[in-house]
């Protein structure tokens, strides 16, 4: 039944789009409202099939087609709903912070072992420097044999938006790591001012005595149960979120909008493969990693992260799968949200190939050299910014005015950033719950055998 299901909405989708392609040709003779009844016969088969399975990752895509047709049929009230997909970010941000605070207080203060938390951080960021290099490297390779800049007409004035974050030099990247205020890195959703207040927190309960230690670490434990509870009810309302998201999305910007920009588009979904493929799977491979199991404990949270172009709300459930898969919960602590500032792999790529973008479409021509300068500006800026609104917008305005680039071409982006953020944020995560694993291995605590399924 349910394969009769799938299959149905599979042929269902397929007339709809064949017939949509010939709704307007006068020859065909068919009425406007004909391809909108079966598009949306398609998804209610899906949504069916959903309904048969009981899986969440089946009613996101459900939400996810919904908002989309919403968004293209009625774009006037689909642009309405918006809040919807806020109100569920909401629900989702709300958790980050007393996670991580409960996961990585037992994690480290439980286990009192603070060389392992040392020998995590270098492990860490060796990989993630090494992985967001390539990343970088291979999107400059694929803009400069695109080419998706030149031929772009900018338009006789461009409106920009506003930028209210400034680029990230070195001294400001240490300083921002620490926190000032606790309530402020909470409130201001600094996950990397959350993850230092925490091990250092951590790191001075395991000094405390045995007897004063154990009510505090009963507590971080609870609170942890808690909260992973607490995100098994939000997720519940993840269908509905990204149904709001998308139909804002599409009926904000419509389709039209993005076809002078479609090639850059192609471009970057292409590199995107083209690092999960030639990338991510080989180290997958070298790793040991069960890539069957590993996709199918990622396919909820990369979901969410494309759906809602949010990795924040991918992180609470990413950090449940991959402790269900099999990963030590304080590997998973630690790794993952330190990766949200370090390992942005989807962001790195995207940032290279759009500063590239801005001097094709400029008619600049950079030597090998300035496009080197270019990359490590890149590395070192792009990091510690997961909490700026827009940070790879943010970073890409930065390094452009830095190289005295022009601007007007960076504007043309914000019209496909939406479609652009959901590839990189869902790149984003996969590359950090990999992590985990590779880190989990190379410290010789993830299973040989296959985890087993909660």
């Amino acid at each position: 039944m349910k394969n009769r299901l799938l299959l149905a909405a599979v042929v269902a989708a397929t007339i709809a789009v064949a017939v949509s392609l010939f709704a307007g040709v006068p020859a065909a003779g068919m009425p406007g409202f004909v391809p909108v009844i079966l598009r949306w016969v398609a998804i209610l088969l899906i949504a069916a099939y959903a309904a048969s399975r009981r899986s969440l990752t089946a009613w996101i895509l459900v939400g996810l087609l919904a908002g989309a047709e919403v968004g293209y049929d009625w774009p006037s009230a689909a642009v309405k709903l918006q809040f919807l997909g806020s109100i569920f970010l909401r629900l989702i941000k709300v958790i980050i912070a007393p996670l991580l605070f409960g996961t990585l207080v037992v994690g480290i203060a439980g286990h009192a072992d603070l060389k392992k938390v040392g020998r995590l951080g270098v492990k860490s960021l060796i990989y993630f420097e090494i992985v967001s290099t390539i990343a970088l490297l291979i999107g400059f390779a694929a803009i400069n044999l695109s080419r998706a800049g030149e031929g772009v007409r900018l338009p006789p004035t461009a409106v920009a938006e506003t930028l209210n974050a400034t680029p990230h030099t070195a001294a400001q990247l240490i300083t921002d790591i620490f926190p000032e205020n606790i309530a402020k890195s909470v409130a201001e959703g600094q996950v990397l001012q959350v993850v230092v207040f925490s091990i250092l927190f951590a790191m001075a309960l395991a000094l405390v005595p045995e007897p004063k230690r154990r009510p505090m670490l009963a507590f971080a434990e609870s609170l942890s149960e808690t909260m992973f509870k607490f995100t098994n009810i939000v997720m519940l309302a993840a269908p509905i979120g990204v149904f709001g998201a998308i139909a804002y999305t599409v009926g904000h910007l419509g389709l039209g909008v993005l076809l002078p920009l479609l090639k850059l588009l192609a471009t970057m979904y292409v590199a995107l493969i083209f690092f999960i493929s030639c990338v991510l799977f080989p180290i997958a491979l070298l790793a040991r990693v069960p890539v069957q199991q590993f996709l199918r404990a990622v396919t909820e949270p990369v979901t969410i992260a494309f759906a809602t172009a949010s990795s924040e709300a991918a992180l609470p459930r990413a950090m449940e799968q991959m402790e269900a898969f099999g990963v030590p919960r304080e590997t998973v602590a630690f790794v993952l949200p330190t990766g949200y500032s370090f390992n942005l792999d989807g962001s790195s790529l995207y940032q290279s190939l759009a500063l590239l973008f801005i001097a094709q479409a400029a008619g600049i021509h950079l030597t090998i050299g300035q496009q080197a300068v270019m990359l490590l500006t890149l590395l070192v800026s792009s990091k510690g910014t997961a909490g700026v609104a827009r940070a790879s917008l943010v970073i890409v305005f930065a390094a452009a005015t830095s190289f005295h680039l022009p601007t007007e071409p960076l504007f043309l982006l914000f019209a496909i950033d939406q479609l652009m953020d959901m590839g990189r944020t869902a790149v984003n995560v996969l590359g950090n719950c990999l992590a985990c694993v590779v880190i989990a291995r190379w410290e010789g605590e993830f299973p040989a055998e296959s985890p087993a399924s909660h």
